[in-house]
Order: C-alpha cells, then sequence, then structure tokens
C-alpha cells in the first residue's frame, strides 16, 4: 500500500495557470506562487458577482475518532466525482495546521487518491498564510505591552488584558505563563495565555470578512483590554488596524490549487471547529459559487460543532442557503461509539442524523468505506439508513478517487433535484445570551441543562453591558463527544453541559462559551508525528 505522499508525488501537476483557465479565472485575476499554487485577486469578485450561484454543498461527520473520519478525503473525492459527471465543480477545504500536522492527526489534504496537491506545501508552510495571521495577531498584543509601558494613557488594567498571543505549534506548557519580568526596562510583569494560530479571532476574521472596508471595522473591533473602570480598548483605539491589514495583505487572497485529477481547489483560512468556527473563507466560498455550478466544502468535526457554527455563522454573515449535506460516517468510529458494536455505534449517527433535520437541509449519509471494513457491517448501516428514509452511499475515494465517488455523486445530485433545500437558522439572534446556548446544547448535543460558573455569568452581564449579547454563539467543546466530555461516546443521555466562561469575539462577530476542560492551545500526544518526519537526501519530505 502506498503512502498518501507516494501517491501525490506519482502525479503531476497541472501549471496553476491551467487550473484558473479550468476555474473560470482570468490570468491576471491570479499571483502564481510557484508552479502549483496561486492567490486570487481580490478584484475578480467584481466580476462575478453578479452570476448566479451554484449549488452549496457542505460535507460534515459523526463525532470523529482521534484519527479522523475522512471528511476532507469524502470533500475532495465528492468533487472529483462530480467532475467525471460532466459537471462543473469546486471545493473548498481548511489550511492544515501545524498544530495537528505534528500531533496526532498528521495533515489534512485529504488521502489516497483524493489529495490536494503540492500536498508538502500545503501541509506545512504553504503560502504564509498562517504565519502572517500569526504576526498580526501577535503584534496586536505587543502593541498593548507597548502602550503599558509608555504610560498606560488608556489606563489598561493589566489584570484584565485579554488579548492572548498565538502560534502555530501545540505547546501546553505556554497556556499560562507570566510576561515582564526582569525589571521596568522590560515591560510591566502579568499573566498571559498562548492559544493556537487556528483559534486567533484574526484567523476567524480573515475567514468572515468580505471586502476590505469589513475587514478593517471588523479588526478595529478586537476587544484586547479593560481599563480600570471596565471599559474595552480595542484595536482600533491602540491604531492598530493599518498595521494588521498591511501584514494580512496576501492572506486576505484565497489560495488556489489542484486536486490529484486536476479540479480547482480553494484551500483558505483554517480555524478550528471545536475552539472557533470551523469553516475555510467566506470570500472563497463566495467566489467558489459564482465560479461552479456545484461548489463543496467542508466545516470540522461533527455536525453538532463545524455544521452548526457553519449554517448559524457563516451562513448568516454570508447570507447562504445551502442545498444539500453529506453526513459522513465510518465503521471504525461507529465501533467506537458503540465500544465494539457497530448497531450499538448507531445511535450516534441517528443523533447526527436529527441535527442535520433540524436545519431543513436534505442530507445524504456517505460510508468511508476502509479496507479493513466487512460487508455485513456495511450492511447494518445501509439498512438503518433506509429504516430511517435517509440516501445512502458507500464512497471508496481513498482507494479509487474520483471513481470511487460516483455513487455518491449520483444519489447527491438526485436528491438536490428531488428535495428542495428548506434552510433555516437554529436561533433567533434576538434571544438571550444563556437561550441561544441552551438552545444549542439541547437540541445539537442532546443536553438535558446548561450551568454556568460565576466567571461564566460575570462574562454574561459584561456582554449585555458592550451590547454584544446580539451575537451568535461559537461554543468551544471537545470533537469526541456529544457532550463536554470526550470519554461519553454514543449518544450520552441526562448529562449537563458546564459553561466556564466566555470569550468575546467582537471583531469576528460571535461569542465563545469555554466548555468542559476544552483549551485554546492543544497538546502533542506521547508519540507525536512530528518524530516520524524527515526530509531525505533527494529533497523529498517523509511524513509518515
Amino acid at each position: 500500500m502506498k503512502f498518501d505522499v507516494e501517491i501525490a508525488s506519482s502525479v503531476k501537476p497541472k501549471p496553476i495557470e491551467e487550473i484558473a483557465e479550468i476555474a473560470g479565472l482570468k490570468q491576471d485575476e491570479i499571483v502564481p506562487w510557484g508552479e502549483y499554487k496561486a492567490k486570487v485577486l481580490l478584484r475578480s469578485w467584481d466580476r462575478l458577482k453578479a452570476r448566479r450561484d451554484g449549488k452549496l454543498i457542505l460535507v460534515t461527520t459523526i463525532n470523529p475518532t482521534p484519527e479522523g473520519e475522512g471528511k476532507t478525503t469524502i470533500t475532495i473525492g465528492l468533487a472529483q466525482a462530480l467532475a467525471k459527471l460532466g459537471k462543473k465543480v469546486m471545493l473548498g477545504i481548511r489550511e492544515p495546521s501545524l498544530g495537528p500536522m505534528m500531533g496526532i492527526k498528521g495533515g489534512a489534504t485529504g488521502g489516497g487518491h483524493s489529495q490536494v496537491i503540492p500536498m508538502e506545501d500545503i501541509n506545512l508552510h504553504f503560502t504564509g498564510d498562517m504565519h502572517a495571521i500569526t504576526s498580526a495577531h501577535n503584534l496586536l498584543a505587543s502593541l498593548v505591552d507597548n502602550h503599558l509601558h509608555h504610560g498606560n494613557e488608556f489606563r489598561i488594567d493589566p489584570r484584565y488584558i485579554v488579548w492572548p498571543r498565538v502560534m502555530d505549534i501545540s505547546d501546553r506548557s505556554l497556556r499560562h505563563v507570566v510576561i515582564g519580568l526582569g525589571g521596568p526596562s522590560n515591560g510591566v510583569p502579568h499573566e498571559v495565555e498562548f492559544s493556537i494560530t487556528p483559534a486567533s479571532e484574526i484567523m476567524a476574521i480573515v475567514c468572515l470578512y468580505q471586502d476590505i472596508k469589513d475587514l478593517k471595522e471588523r479588526l478595529g473591533r478586537i476587544i484586547v483590554a479593560y481599563d480600570f473602570d471596565d471599559n474595552p480598548i480595542t484595536a482600533k483605539d491602540l491604531n492598530a488596524v493599518g498595521a494588521l491589514c498591511v501584514l494580512l495583505k496576501d492572506a486576505i487572497k484565497p489560495n488556489l490549487v489542484q486536486t490529484l485529477e486536476g479540479v480547482p481547489a480553494f484551500v483558505h483560512g483554517g480555524p478550528f471547529a471545536n475552539i472557533a468556527h470551523g469553516a475555510s473563507s467566506l470570500i472563497s466560498t463566495k467566489l467558489g459559487l459564482k465560479l461552479a455550478d456545484y461548489f463543496v466544502t467542508e466545516a470540522g468535526f461533527g455536525s453538532e460543532l463545524g455544521a452548526e457554527k457553519f449554517f448559524d455563522i457563516v451562513c448568516r454573515v454570508g447570507k447562504l442557503k445551502p442545498d444539500a449535506a453529506v453526513l459522513v460516517v465510518s465503521i471504525r468510529a461507529l465501533k467506537r461509539h458503540g465500544r465494539g458494536d457497530v448497531r450499538k455505534g448507531l445511535e450516534n449517527l441517528e443523533k447526527h442524523m436529527e441535527n442535520l433535520t433540524k436545519f431543513g437541509v436534505p442530507f445524504i449519509v456517505a460510508l468511508n468505506k476502509f479496507d479493513t471494513d466487512r460487508d455485513e457491517e456495511i450492511e447494518i448501516v445501509e439498512k438503518y439508513c433506509d429504516q430511517k428514509n435517509v440516501p445512502f452511499a458507500v464512497a471508496e475515494v481513498w482507494k479509487h478517487g474520483g471513481e470511487g465517488g460516483i455513487e455518491l455523486a449520483g444519489k447527491l445530485i438526485a436528491l438536490m433535484h428531488n428535495k428542495r433545500s428548506d434552510f433555516k437558522f437554529l436561533y433567533d439572534l434576538d434571544l438571550p445570551i444563556k437561550e441561544k446556548i441552551e438552545i444549542i446544547a439541547r437540541e445539537m448535543y442532546g443536553a438535558d441543562r446548561v450551568v454556568y460558573t460565576v466567571t461564566a455569568e460575570q462574562d454574561i452581564k459584561l456582554a449585555e453591558k458592550l451590547d454584544l449579547d446580539k451575537l451568535p454563539i461559537c461554543i468551544a467543546k471537545t470533537q469526541f463527544s456529544l457532550s463536554d466530555d470526550p470519554s461519553l461516546l454514543g449518544r450520552p443521555k441526562n448529562f449537563k453541559i458546564t459553561i466556564r466562561e466566555i470569550k468575546f469575539s467582537a471583531g469576528a462577530g460571535f461569542l465563545v462559551p469555554m466548555s468542559g476542560k476544552i483549551t485554546t492551545m492543544p497538546g502533542l500526544p506521547k508519540r507525536p508525528q512530528a518524530e516520524k518526519m524527515d526530509l531525505l537526501e533527494n529533497g523529498k519530505v517523509k511524513f509518515g
């Protein structure tokens, strides 16, 4: 069996100019980043915005295993299958983070014969977007501390600096640190946090902005600290917006690449769905809908996380209406949720089916087939979907590329033809903060109740005081369980969700309730993927 990198290396990519032409972009609307990558200039939107949108297809999953469910692989394979059926198609996925890349999960460019390429570049430094966002974020942190050092005109309370620093590597030792030690010449001592770059509010802003004016307004609204009278201090107050935009000038442009079968793909933006909103950039999605008749995108982790946030946050901001969803499932995940019993694991699938139904979006279940799956196990899942009157398809896109997704693509097209989307949001923005949180916890997770710490209660009062209570909700929660406890597998009953604090992403435009023990800075596993990597003498990268 070949490794993903060997399969990717065996394919000669098309020049990026040819991919742009296939997508419908003009040569003066792209800036090549080497032979096989390009930045798409924002002025392309002016030419395309009057076009009718294509079909928007969201790929989501059940609660995954630590290795993932192959959601990105299915997204890529489905797009390749639609292309094989003669459809004009594009796809959009998120940029990989070095955190999971060097940790337990590895890369995020798909797998087998359903990958985006050049996979080594995309999985590592790509076009530098992650570094630009990291730099912009940390510049703002530096400006806050510089303001303290030079007289503190805004009377910032060092105890209430809420803007962390970020880096795109998992490092649990940086979750809580003290800076400014060493005397007056080295700054003001205070405690700070480090988050991973995908959790940065600037990452969220890059993925939700719609034009330069909107970008500047969002950046300006970022709350970095509070003064001694509990008034918020923003990036605009610190005159930081212009410099942030300068650092982000290329990162805000979508990245164009291709699949192994030459299907144009946007890979842009990388927020995690367990600690952020979990979708690739809105600007690339809107461009893709204008360029293609079918645009396939993915949202991170399960339907209760990435899909809910895509529907309730991204679709609100972008005024999008999804036409269909694909719910990815694997036998190994069902066995995990059923403690070895596929039938028992179907309870988890059932909840995710119910979740998608609540949004009024027609969906199909796609079983990501592995060589270890037995026919009788697959038959159990297929019969269950038949009983629920839900379309079902086996996808072998890892093994066969687009050809392995023809059944899925055909059934998906039939579904969209025969069943119109009746898309609706889960909650009204005008509801109180607690009510919005509790609707998500009850309807998406199946929780009985939500409990709030004293800190969370104080955060809610402050949000109301600052007129932030009408923002959508982006709950940070473990991806491995419907609950906030990763050990509760399957479909847990009679559980509560604990909200310990609420972070304000005023610039991105949502509130982030932190549930359970979730953290915005992951740690590395005992045997991280980084230990298996190497640079070979021929200059090729060895990933595993």
